[in-house]
């Protein structure tokens, strides 16, 4: 059984914001191959959401993530992929380390995107956080 096909996911997404620019990779997996994307992913049975938003963020941008704020939740049902997730998202201003490109299998690229420029396509986990950046 696998969460977001088999049933209802829930995940988390992280949005890192260091002077005025997101923090995105761009997918090679479903859902929304190709697409930019904040950081995320699925919460583990027993683990807090706060805490999975801060092992997904480390493990995908080898950044250390300090203080998290929660922002609200949202539910993408993404019917091109077949897939549905119920996500916590929040919000990171404060980390240290650079990042970079820590999981290869997965996401191809990344960057810091200007909140007034962001790249396209963009996922659609991306543009629900976006009115929380402001």
């Amino acid at each position: 059984m696998r969460p977001g096909v088999d049933f209802p996911g829930v995940g988390v997404g992280l949005a890192i914001v260091r002077d005025g620019k997101l923090l995105l990779y761009k997918r090679k997996k479903p859902p929304e191959i190709d697409f930019w994307n904040i950081v995320g992913g699925k919460v583990d049975v027993m683990e807090p959401s706060i805490d999975a938003a801060r092992r997904e963020a480390e493990e995908e941008s080898g950044l250390t993530i300090n203080s998290l704020t929660f922002v609200g939740v949202t539910e993408q049902i993404v019917e091109a992929d077949q897939q549905h997730w119920v996500s916590l998202l929040y919000v990171c201003h404060d980390f240290s380390g650079e990042a970079r490109l820590t999981e290869p299998d997965k996401l191809s690229d990344f960057g810091w995107f200007d909140l007034k420029d962001l790249p396209e396509p963009l996922s659609v986990f991306t543009k629900t956080i976006l009115p929380f950046l402001d």
